[in-house]
């Protein structure tokens, strides 16, 4: 004799779902994860105009699903549907733009040679930066290196450099300013601050 199934999720998760029971658990389980989706959405995709798009994409296929088999989880159910949807999209432009996606990895997706432009564009951005460091005065640029390239903390950098913390957050700070002013600010002589 076969049993009805079990009360609950754990019972409607292996069994023939209904319309009703797959609209139900879509608005208690699926919808409250609207802003986590969003969020997810926003970080790997870039083109705001597609977002809502997506969103509803993912809906669709969730709601499509759940009328087959209603998943265990909702929640990785839902991230992994989003995911593979941005893949898909990826793929289907063939085009890999790096504002279009946050993390190329996580998507699986390779990215493209960049540009000949783009390349100019940043070796250009990587003469300024070096031409800004090259005038910071040293102590403030040795810093800025530690904390920025190498990825130091405050008390390793005070570590090395023989000062205390608070000097390395002053050298930090006036060098960190100093750099903004000259990248995007009117051109100043950086060795007279600090």
């Amino acid at each position: 004799m076969i049993e009805p199934p079990e009360n609950g999720r754990e019972g409607r998760a292996h069994a023939a779902m209904t319309v009703s029971d797959a609209r139900a658990w879509f608005v208690a389980e699926v919808l409250p994860l609207e802003s986590v989706l969003m969020q997810y959405i926003q970080r790997n995709w870039r083109n705001q105009s597609e977002i809502a798009d997506i969103r509803q994409e993912v809906y669709v296929r969730v709601y499509e699903a759940a009328q087959r088999e209603i998943p265990e989880h909702a929640k990785p159910f839902v991230l992994t549907t989003a995911r593979n949807i941005l893949i898909n999209r990826v793929r289907r432009e063939q085009v890999v733009p790096i504002e279009a996606v946050a993390d190329l990895e996580s998507l699986g997706a390779a990215a493209d040679q960049p540009s000949p432009d783009r390349a100019v564009m940043a070796r250009e951005e990587l003469r300024r930066l070096q031409l800004a460091l090259d005038h910071l005065p040293p102590r403030s640029r040795e810093a800025v290196v530690m904390k920025q390239i190498e990825g130091l903390s405050r008390r390793d950098i005070a570590t090395r450099m023989g000062v205390g913390e608070e000097t390395v957050k002053r050298h930090l700070t006036n060098g960190m300013r100093a750099l903004a002013d000259f990248l995007y600010g009117e051109p100043t002589d950086l060795r007279k601050k600090s």
